[in-house]
């Protein structure tokens, strides 16, 4: 399965269990991720670049369409993941593989 299938599982077990807790971190999303100081684009590669710091698969896929959607290139997208490599080190690095996979889907 796919992880972005995987995600919209997930997501759709907790509105059925938590609703009103996903409703609410939902929410505190939208507004964090909305236009201000900083355009969308730059928001979701810092999210990809906190994802890959993460070392979170489905953070990494998420925030690889999203970056995408927002219009970011191939190249921003991997400039803004090697910023989590700068601080993590090789760990980070390995997650390239789940970022190249995620790429293919976009590029």
């Amino acid at each position: 399965m796919d992880r972005l299938e995987q995600i919209n599982q997930s997501l759709a077990q907790l509105m059925k269990d938590l609703p009103e807790d996903l409703k609410s971190f939902s929410n505190f999303i939208q507004v964090a991720e909305a236009e201000g100081s900083l355009e969308s684009k730059t928001k979701h590669l810092i999210l990809l670049a906190l994802g890959m710091e993460a070392q979170c698969e489905w953070c990494i896929a998420l925030h690889t369409k999203d970056a995408v959607a927002a219009g970011a290139s191939k190249q921003e997208i991997l400039e803004a993941a090697m910023m989590s490599v700068v601080m993590g080190g090789g760990p980070k690095l390995m997650h390239f593989e789940v970022l190249y996979e995620e790429l293919k889907k976009y590029f």
